[in-house]
């Protein structure tokens, strides 16, 4: 131990200069021009989702609707149906669509960055099985809504099961004051696997089994079922208080990248900011899925592209990652709704059939510029 002790202030000078060095990494573009970029291509990608559909409506005229909305401008109105279809119709599921990309995209960096798993993605512990679950118990009961018409039960009921799920694995995979991440891994898998026997067996044993499976795959396949403002309002609530709280944890996901012992080095308590990154990017994740679906390769392929633009400062990476999931699953919402019309292809596919080549060329291209 005597001769071992004199080095340990030699290795976490070492492990604050590699921290240093990770948080001054060499950015292809500045990140306030990067930013700018995303935020005027969200506010395009916005305005497009909201001006196609089965009655297109000129850009011009969603403007000029909008402005009148804040009553500082008194354009002239256009014919009547325009504004309810543009305010009540369109622009809920709009919102619904960037704030469900913003908060994969944030989840998926916080998993990630936890993990130190390239690969880790916003339901790796079991949150789509139990939001599943929830889902599945919703289309079977005989009421559809909670609080009379306010909020729709099956968005309820599918963030509380994947809340009560990711608090579950995290006790089983919790040893005395520490929790591994391969057991929590694995718990996640175990757990996913008997969430879904339960779900097959609600279904099977259902009066209205034709309609639960019917409803549950299309719920399974992910799509953007937002048609009202208070859903809107009370997801987006959660989803901008996990961001917030996200961006207080940049600098303990850099001290993560070194390592869980680097970071215990450095000071951090390792397993305290653990259950805090499990929760925040849970509750990102459940109130994503809870009006979405299951949405893949959002939160997979938006952290990786930001990473390989930005590097892996998570300072930048957080909001950068928030923006770039609410352009891609906007984006993603408007094709599958114009691509074959009148139908609408589910968004979960759609994303799917675009994400994972737009991974592999990102691997292929990047690889050796590549940092984690």
């Amino acid at each position: 131990m005597e001769c071992i002790a004199p080095n340990k202030p030699m290795k976490i000078a070492t492990q604050k200069s590699q921290l240093k060095q990770l948080r001054g990494g060499v950015r292809a573009l500045p990140a306030t021009l990067l930013f700018s970029m995303l935020s005027a291509v969200l506010l395009i990608v916005m305005l497009l989702a909201i001006s196609f559909g089965s009655t297109p409506i000129p850009i011009g005229t969603i403007v000029q609707v909008l402005l009148n909305g804040t009553h500082l401008f008194h354009f002239a109105q256009p014919w009547y149906p325009t504004g309810v279809i543009v305010w009540q119709v369109r622009m809920p599921g709009v919102f619904g669509a960037a704030l469900v990309g913003a908060a994969l995209g944030v989840a998926g960096v916080l998993f990630q960055g936890m993990l130190r798993n390239p690969l880790a993605d916003p339901f790796l512990i079991g949150t789509s099985s139990g939001a599943a679950l929830g889902a599945a118990i919703a289309f079977v009961l005989p009421f559809d809504t909670v609080f009379g018409t306010f909020f729709p039960l099956t968005p309820l009921l599918a963030f509380i099961g994947a809340m009560l799920t990711v608090l579950l694995v995290y006790a089983i995979a919790r040893a005395g004051s520490y929790t591994p991440v391969v057991t929590l891994l694995l718990a996640g898998v175990v757990i996913n696997a008997v969430l879904v026997a339960f779900q097959t067996l609600i279904l099977t044993l259902s009066p209205h089994a034709a309609f639960g499976v019917q409803a549950l795959f299309n719920w399974l396949s992910g799509g953007i079922a937002v048609y009202s403002w208070p859903p809107v309002f009370v997801v987006g609530a959660i989803i901008i208080a996990g961001i917030l709280c996200s961006l207080l944890l940049a600098n303990v996901l850099d001290a993560f990248g070194l390592g869980e012992e680097s970071a215990a080095n450095l000071g951090l308590h390792v397993e305290r900011y653990k259950l805090v990154i499990i929760i925040v990017g849970s509750l990102l994740t459940a109130a994503a899925v809870s009006i979405s679906g299951l949405i893949g390769f959002v939160g997979l392929v938006t952290p990786h592209a930001m990473r390989l633009i930005l590097g892996p400062r998570h300072r930048l990476l957080l909001p950068a990652s928030a923006l770039g999931g609410a352009i891609f699953l906007t984006l993603a919402d408007l094709l599958a709704r114009v691509v074959i019309a009148p139908s609408v292809l589910p968004v979960g596919i759609f994303t799917a059939l675009v994400g994972a080549p737009f991974f592999l060329f990102l691997l292929r291209n990047n690889k050796r510029d590549y940092r984690w």
